[in-house]
């Protein structure tokens, strides 16, 4: 095995580390941006039941 070759194997492991590393944190902010507008979502249904909850209530 030549010195070429063995940097081209060393260069492939390390280009596999990196992409897998990537993927992972793309993969984790994408999950946390959903899972945040998730509960946005919930987050004004359940106030707006609750101000119609109040509001009529008061009357």
């Amino acid at each position: 095995m030549n010195k070429g070759s063995l940097w081209t194997i060393l260069g492939v492991i390390a280009a596999v580390v990196i992409a897998w590393i990537i993927v992972d944190i793309a993969l984790k902010a994408i999950f946390f941006i959903a899972k945040l507008a998730v509960v946005v979502v919930v987050a004004l249904i359940v106030f707006l039941l609750l101000r119609w909850f109040f509001s009529r209530r008061s009357v």
